[in-house]
């Protein structure tokens, strides 16, 4: 077994519990709208990168690079899709339980582990029944 049966989205569910989780006693909001950097526009107005944006960017990457991997077909992707769901599964339990787990962000990352379980189980039938047609002729 590689790492390619490792869910990448667990990566976005860990860094947000780790900054927001850890990040002491402020809210969740507080901590995610903590401006990273600034940068200066054309038109006057200045564009803030905050670490919220930050981990919808890695997220957004993640599930991505987790399309991709959906269109191999091996033994091993049915063990990814499998831990995907518990990805997912755990993500809406902590959206529902608990309290700093209630903002847009994490929002953000339980919708996107729901589109890997759903793009990657459709996306693996698809596959699959195309190498079943190549392999009828």
């Amino acid at each position: 077994m590689s790492l390619r049966v490792i869910p990448l989205l667990v990566i976005s569910f860990i860094v947000y519990n780790v900054v927001v989780l850890f990040g002491g006693d402020a809210t969740a909001e507080t901590i995610l709208s903590r401006q990273l950097f600034a940068v200066p526009m054309v038109s006057g107005a200045r564009w803030v990168f905050t670490i919220g944006d930050l981990i919808i960017l890695l997220t957004m990457v993640l599930l991505f690079a987790e399309l991709i991997k959906s269109t191999y077909t091996s033994s091993s992707q049915m063990v990814d899709h499998g831990l995907s769901m518990l990805v997912f599964i755990a993500c809406l339990v902590e959206f529902l339980l608990v309290q700093k787990a209630t903002s847009s962000v994490f929002f953000f990352i339980l919708i996107a582990s729901l589109i890997d379980v759903v793009a990657g189980a459709l996306i693996g039938i698809r596959t699959a029944r195309r190498d079943l047609n190549l392999g009828g002729e």
